[in-house]
């Protein structure tokens, strides 16, 4: 299994589950900050028709191209249907944002061979790591 530092540096396309159009929310400013430092991000949210001037997916299934790690923003609760879809769809790896923790979403991942961090933040990660991908 990847180490948090290790899946930011292999990634490239970045699907974020839950981002958010609310300029205040992590869940805008912390993708907004990985696309700043050269990730591209899919934002998945069925409530929106862009977010950060990129046009939305409602669901993971809808992406249609291969993604490098699926982001979670929404409730623990809905982590597990969430990790669920990012299988289905061979994402290799998924990640819960910071305060969100699931052992059913863990165990259906790592049965499934995904790579799998939670309770950690993109953003503080890939600063903690000095990672850009505009260099």
């Amino acid at each position: 299994m990847r180490s948090a530092e290790q899946i930011l540096r292999d990634a490239k396309v970045i699907a974020v589950v839950g981002a958010s159009r609310e300029q205040w929310k992590p869940s805008h400013t912390v993708p907004l900050q990985m696309m700043r430092h050269g990730w591209r991000i899919i934002p998945v949210n069925p409530f929106a028709d862009e977010i950060f001037g990129v046009p939305t997916v409602p669901t993971l299934a809808d992406i249609g191209e291969p993604i490098d790690l699926v982001d979670i923003f929404r409730p623990a609760a809905d982590a597990v249907e969430i990790v669920r879809q990012a299988v289905a769809i061979k994402a290799p790896a998924v990640w819960l944002q910071s305060g969100i923790v699931s052992a059913e979403a863990r165990r259906i991942a790592t049965e499934a061979g995904l790579d799998y961090v939670e309770d950690r933040c993109l953003a503080v990660e890939r600063a903690v790591a000095g990672l850009s991908r505009t260099a």
